[in-house]
């Protein structure tokens, strides 16, 4: 139990959160304009897996508690954080209770109770709703009201780190009044829900054009009056990573920008102007190159990228996704693309320290051509007369998709050039963000469909604990009709071995134990290839120097404590 008590402990390190000197009154400094080169196609991250839409969403919707620049978890919507010391967390750990803080109240001027984060649980569970979510609310087996103010999580069995569930900005609550009538398939119909949810953040949504600019001001029923500084926020989505630089460095035409995926020398330059900086924060993302494990061939038709279409022809073969990572120079891509923000890596865990493995170093991080090339050769891949290998009539031909940006559109050429040099051609396409990351059923171009071979983006954990996320590989979270293809295992890896080794971690309380587990599960991930790996990438962002309050964090939404933000007086 000591280990127990020291892990919850670590978690809540933390509790009270710093903020910006005190402002003369809500709404005294104007509009706050940010930039999202991204643009956002929905503010209801339950129906997104996209970051961009978690991000934007969180200026309005909260979660219980999330975490702060240093990775501590805070408390958002409760009185404190529960745990086993103040009797919030059960001794036998199957259960956490939540008390709601005093005079919380949605922006429509109505009480939050515990009736709504029921129904948030019971949203993303609903069966045909295809949540983005889902495994964040992994193991949990009820949630009930205790008395007016309180809510009672229970779990299927001890559950160690009980902070998954409506923690960090992709498990807020929703408003039960709103939402009740877009339980399951109807949840994608909720237009007027999804594009304006009622929340408790900040701000209230004034105006939402989907992939172009969402108009939020301030909420007048915030639960600190003097907060936000802000009377506004123009969030403008669209163009590019590079002209968004510029909007904040160079012109001033913007506070923020999300996302500086810019070629690091650019950067430098754009900040001589003066008018405004780049923060970079590293926590838990990524950049990978998903291996798509089942048939895409467009003759399948609906059968596309699901389980029906059966195993992908050639990417089923272990030798071609082994050869495909010892053929990339991960060092070339940083340099090129990264610079100072990003670190080659084999591991989709790259952080916090004690998670991170090195099994994989040896033979992964360094770039062998020659032993890519002998691993397809005994395989049987042979090249043909055009160079592009080939066995049973299967050709390694790989149709390579990620969303539109000058430092993706550069690493897919370096990537492509990497494999060439072991006989794979690759056919490179990119779309653009705002549809690739967007979750619409209806579109061919998500990442979540993935109608492709290959497709290369970044995503991450908030807060400093993995388990929700590593379960986001089990075999029930692939994307497919069913789900109106929402789901968290993008590449279709499936493997019952992960899939008792990630329920292992939900109930395994000693800390050491923990590690282990998650390495093995990271491990698992790379020897089978479920994807490749390539950068663990900081967050850069650009903020203007007029700004003050700004606390960058890779742990949770970069806009955790947007009520703080002031201008410089």
């Amino acid at each position: 139990m000591r280990n127990v008590r020291l892990i919850l402990a670590a978690s809540v390190a933390s509790l009270v959160m710093t903020t910006a000197p005190a402002m003369a009154q809500r709404g005294s400094d104007g509009d706050l304009k940010l930039l999202f080169w991204q643009a956002v196609s929905t503010l209801n991250p339950y129906l997104s897996g996209g970051t961009k839409e978690g991000y934007s969403s969180s200026i309005v919707l909260e979660p219980l508690a999330g975490f702060d620049e240093k990775g501590n978890i805070i408390p958002k919507l409760v009185e404190s954080i529960p745990t086993i010391e103040n009797g919030g967390v059960s001794a036998d750990m199957t259960s956490i209770t939540w008390k709601l803080a005093k005079g919380i109240k949605w922006s429509d001027g109505t009480p939050v109770t515990p009736k709504d984060v029921i129904f948030t649980w019971k949203y993303c569970t609903a069966p045909g709703g295809g949540c983005a979510q889902a495994a964040k609310f992994e193991g949990v087996k009820n949630v009930e009201a205790v008395g007016d103010d309180s809510v009672k999580v229970t779990f299927t069995g001890p559950k160690p780190y009980p902070y998954s569930a409506f923690v960090g900005y992709q498990s807020p609550v929703i408003q039960e009044a709103q939402f009740k009538d877009c339980l399951g398939p109807k949840a994608p119909e909720c237009t007027a829900a999804n594009f304006g949810p009622i929340g408790t953040g900040p701000f209230k949504v004034k105006e939402f054009k989907p992939n172009d600019v969402v108009t939020f001001v301030a909420n007048e029923n915030y639960r600190d009056a003097a907060k936000p500084a802000f009377a506004s926020i123009t969030l403008k989505g669209g163009g590019d990573a590079l002209s968004a630089a510029r909007a904040v460095l160079e012109t001033g035409e913007y506070d923020y920008a999300w996302n500086m995926q810019v070629e690091p020398e650019v950067l430098a330059t754009m900040e001589a102007a003066g008018k405004g900086k780049i923060i970079t924060s590293f926590g838990s993302q990524v950049e990978r190159i998903d291996l798509n494990h089942y048939a895409v061939d467009p003759s399948l038709g609906d059968k596309r990228s699901t389980k029906e279409a059966g195993p992908h022809p050639a990417l089923s073969d272990p030798a071609v996704r082994k050869a495909l990572s010892m053929a990339i120079d991960r060092e070339v891509i940083v340099e090129a693309g990264y610079g100072l923000s990003g670190k080659p890596t084999c591991n989709i865990v790259p952080g916090p320290d004690a998670y991170v493995s090195t099994k994989n170093d040896s033979w992964c991080l360094k770039q062998d051509i020659e032993g890519a090339n002998k691993l397809l050769d005994d395989a049987g891949w042979k090249k043909g007369s055009d160079g592009i290998r080939a066995k049973g009539g299967v050709k390694l031909n790989f149709l390579y998709q990620t969303s539109t940006n000058s430092v993706r559109q550069g690493t897919q050429a370096l990537v492509k050039d990497m494999w060439s040099q072991i006989g794979v051609g690759v056919e490179l396409r990119n779309i653009a963000a705002s549809v690739f990351f967007g979750g619409d059923p209806a579109s061919p171009d998500t990442y979540q469909k993935f109608f492709a071979d290959v497709q290369m983006y970044t995503n991450n954990f908030d807060g400093t604990d993995p388990e929700a996320y590593l379960a986001g590989w089990r075999c029930d979270k692939i994307p497919s009709p069913k789900t109106g293809w929402q789901g968290e295992n993008m590449p279709r890896y499936c493997n019952e071995a992960y899939d008792a080794l990630s329920k292992k971690l939900s109930q395994t309380a000693k800390m050491d134990e923990r590690v282990k587990i998650v390495k093995e599960l990271n491990d698992m991930l790379t020897d089978d290839m479920a994807q490749i790996p390539l950068v663990y990438r900081g967050q850069p962002s650009a903020f203007a120097n007029t700004l003050t309050g700004i606390k960058m964090t890779a742990w949770d939404s970069e806009l955790w404590n947007v009520a703080d933000w002031a201008r410089k007086k």
